[in-house]
């Protein structure tokens, strides 16, 4: 008779080999902190000034352990004094930063107010080099006339460099910036995941011409929290100057991928800076501060 019980101690077979880094693709964390001004007041002004330092330090975009990605802005309104965006391969570099700007001098007198945590990604509506072609024959163009061979040649010029922005982004040398996390409906009669794909894909292509319209003055990455955090992705924007953010939102509304289907949470709103710009910026240790 053969034992059929199960081998103890026996492994699992994985299909993949662990790891944290993603298969493509960065860990994405948006950080967002205000600054206690009573525990700040009680803090000692060496203290401060040293705080200052580390603080500056923890967000050195230049040291070795630095996450490969990182952009600090000040916050305008209430909901904080100021923002980071983190992204690398390794999670625990990322958190590392915010662990360490925590354990600070300056940590008792610092409070996380929000975070998104999420990955990057190529949405399943950026069309392959096949599915662009397929797509120009279905808006009329005739295949190896040199209008369609122009245009497909010019897709498949571009497209790895989408993905690359996509997957692994360089932040645009724009000044102001916009995170807000979104999600897509599950309500009855509009619920987005029950739609069939061409329909979704045939909302998402007009939404995606509509953003094309402000190259050149608004960048965008949209990063994946399925799993990860409360809502479904994040969203951030980069502007050449903020009246673009409130311009191309605006204009995004009409679509009906986001009419129809999209729901928002908080927008953050900030201005690139380094940190030493952040804490001058919040007073602390400025110099008055710190002679008085």
């Amino acid at each position: 008779m053969t034992d059929s019980s199960p081998t103890p101690h026996r492994r699992p077979f994985l299909a993949v080999e662990p790891s944290l880094s993603p298969s493509e693709g960065w860990h994405c964390t948006h950080l967002f902190y205000r600054f206690d001004r009573r525990e700040l007041a009680a803090l000692d002004a060496a203290i401060v000034q040293s705080g200052r330092d580390e603080f500056a330090a923890a967000l050195d975009l230049n040291h070795q352990d630095a996450p490969e990605r990182v952009q600090i802005s000040i916050t305008s309104g209430h909901r904080a004094d100021f923002g980071l965006m983190l992204m690398d391969a390794d999670p625990l570099k990322i958190d590392r930063v915010h662990q360490r700007l925590l354990s600070g001098p300056l940590g008792p007198a610092l409070q996380p107010v929000y975070s998104f945590v999420s990955l990057s990604e190529v949405s399943e509506y950026v069309p392959s080099v096949e599915q662009y072609a397929q797509r120009l024959v279905s808006e009329g163009e005739e295949p190896g006339s040199p209008a369609y061979e122009a245009k497909v040649r010019a897709y498949t010029d571009r497209e790895p460099v989408m993905r690359r922005q996509r997957l692994r982004p360089e932040f645009p040398p724009y000044p102001a910036m916009c995170f807000y996390p979104m999600n897509k409906k599950r309500e009855v009669g509009e619920n987005w995941f029950l739609l069939p794909f061409d329909e979704r894909n045939h909302m998402m292509a007009e939404h995606a011409q509509s953003g094309m319209k402000f190259a050149g003055r608004v960048s965008q990455l949209i990063t994946v929290g399925v799993g990860m955090d409360d809502w479904e992705w994040g969203v951030t924007l980069w502007a050449a100057n903020p009246e673009f953010i409130t311009k191309i939102v605006y204009q995004m509304r009409f679509d009906e991928a986001s009419a129809r289907y999209a729901q928002f949470g908080p927008f953050y709103v900030g201005y690139v800076a380094d940190a030493l710009q952040v804490l001058d910026h919040c007073r602390i240790g400025h110099a008055q501060q710190l002679s008085g």
